[in-house]
């Protein structure tokens, strides 16, 4: 199919190459083409993906702090010649220690470079510069190597000398104490210079590649498949997807290792799959497409005992740590949800969600306890409540006793679903979101604001840490205490439908 192409922006060059442009490239040339071409096509971000790039935004930002007196190059991607000629000003102004975002191009390649740090001048050798980019992860990355590499690629053809090629993360180890943060601790400093050197002789030929490929009067053909998913997940998936089969291959479990197979022989659907190829049990009952309850459901769904109470925890991570004692991306739960069900089926909800901005942990550990009692199973979905709660006995001494008494009354639903029943509508997947709507018809998660853990997340920062408005802080309270309480009245469900199923001697 040929794809027209939309209009170039103003100024800009079809082939010219920007940094992230690139490394969409290195992805996927498809991607890549599209990108300059039909931006049009791809699907808007969604709330996660937003604030995963929020995120880097503001590391990238309080990172600058490590380089007192350096000066931002404000102009952005609109005014480009402005960027450029603001940057080699600076350039030439000795007493400028450090330039931001400074903007270089070199062959049609533009980039710009987070931190440009001035070297001590000696007079043996010309002016250097130390390249540091700044990322919100934790270690070092080949799409990281990638992006230096060009970075490093274009200054030396910009005529910069390039003393060392840094990447600074975030250092995982560091406590935030309270007050103001220890820069110097949260960032951690790889020098990748001779990495960056090793690389930088493919560049030319792949920058050649891209700018060849974007002449084209069609998009290259390029199946989708894993690579869409790496490092990042491609904007293009729902266009260059559309129309495959609800029964492509590429939707068996197990991944893209375990689709390969298949594609290499030529089959491209599950149903196309030879009787008798080797299978699990999982991929099996995706191929079958019939409704399966095992011997064992009935069982397993017994094992409970009443009053049976339904948690589900919602957590955020943030890079730079916000509570005193936590550190980067430590896992801090947030707000709980609790439907307990009594023996006569009778069901009452309890929750928690704190709105101030303090460390909560003690709070909602206490208020759980209460809810939780000491008699009944806690049924969950997966070992992730079994974590949290194991965190907060380490986190909180005067409760440790009472919270490692949980342990031995959590009964996880997701096996017994696993190992004993599967429905088509679940595609292969057992997340409780294909679950519930197919065993319960009607409710999923479709009408609520927040849909899955990561806009949870993102929603709870800005209520907590950022919102002003105490009307809109109450909107956002409402849409998480929601989302928390559908997870928990979902396993409710779930085991009520379960119970039916295996009643009724369905397989």
């Amino acid at each position: 199919m040929t794809i027209p192409r939309g209009p170039s922006p103003r100024g800009s060059s079809p082939t010219r190459l920007s940094k992230s442009k690139f490394l969409s490239g290195l992805q996927c040339l498809k991607r890549l083409y599209l990108e300059i071409h039909s931006p049009e096509l791809a699907t808007e971000r969604d709330q996660q993906t937003q604030a995963i790039l929020d995120m880097g935004t503001s590391v990238g930002e309080l990172a600058r702090g490590c380089f007192p007196g350096g000066v931002l190059v404000e102009a952005d991607h609109r005014h480009l010649a402005e960027a450029l000629r603001r940057t080699a000003e600076l350039m030439q102004d000795p007493n400028v220690p450090a330039i931001f975002e400074g903007a270089f191009e070199y062959e049609g390649v533009l980039i710009r470079v987070d931190v440009l740090e001035r070297m001590p001048p000696a007079p043996d050798r010309p002016q250097c510069w130390r390249l540091t980019e700044v990322k919100a992860s934790t270690r070092v990355k080949d799409v990281h190597l990638d992006d230096l590499t060009l970075q490093a690629y274009v200054l030396t053809g910009a005529g910069v000398t390039v003393a060392a090629a840094c990447l600074m993360l975030i250092n995982t180890q560091y406590v935030y104490q309270g007050g103001a943060l220890d820069l110097t601790a949260l960032f951690a400093v790889k020098d990748l210079s001779t990495h960056v050197e090793t690389r930088k002789v493919g560049v030319p030929i792949r920058v050649a590649t891209q700018k060849d490929m974007l002449l084209l009067p069609i998009h290259p053909t390029i199946e989708p498949g894993g690579h869409c998913h790496r490092p990042y997940d491609c904007p293009f998936w729902d266009h260059c997807t559309k129309d495959k089969s609800p029964r492509w291959i590429y939707y068996l479990p197990g991944g893209d290792r375990a689709v390969q197979p298949f594609i290499k022989q030529g089959i491209h659907t599950v149903d196309d799959i030879p009787a008798g190829y080797p299978l699990n049990h999982v991929q099996r009952r995706m191929r079958d497409q019939v409704e399966w309850v095992g011997p064992g459901l009935r069982a397993a769904l017994e094992a409970v005992r009443y009053p049976v109470h339904h948690l589900d925890f919602e957590t955020f991570m943030p890079a730079i740590p916000k509570l005193a004692g936590t550190r980067p991306y430590q896992t801090i739960p947030t707000q709980w949800s609790n439907h307990r069900q009594a023996q006569d089926g009778e069901v009452r909800h309890d929750d928690f969600l704190c709105m101030e901005a303090k460390d909560s942990r003690e709070e909602l550990a206490v208020a759980l306890l209460e809810s939780l009692g000491e008699e009944g199973s806690i049924c969950v979905y997966s070992g992730y409540e079994r974590s949290i709660l194991e965190g907060l006995a380490d986190a909180l001494p005067g409760l440790r006793r009472e919270l490692r008494r949980l342990m031995p009354r959590l009964w996880d639903l997701f096996p017994v679903v696993r190992d004993s029943y599967y429905h088509p509508a679940f595609n292969g997947s057992y997340s409780i979101k294909a679950v519930l709507p197919a065993l319960v018809p009607g409710l999923g998660y479709g009408e609520l604001e927040i849909q899955e853990g990561g806009a949870a997340a993102q929603l709870y920062d800005r209520m907590v840490f950022h919102e002003g408005d105490w009307v809109e802080k109450l909107r956002i309270r409402e849409a998480l205490l929601k989302y928390c309480e559908r997870d928990t009245l979902a396993m409710v469900e779930i085991r009520k439908a379960l119970r039916q199923k295996a009643s009724s001697g369905h397989s």
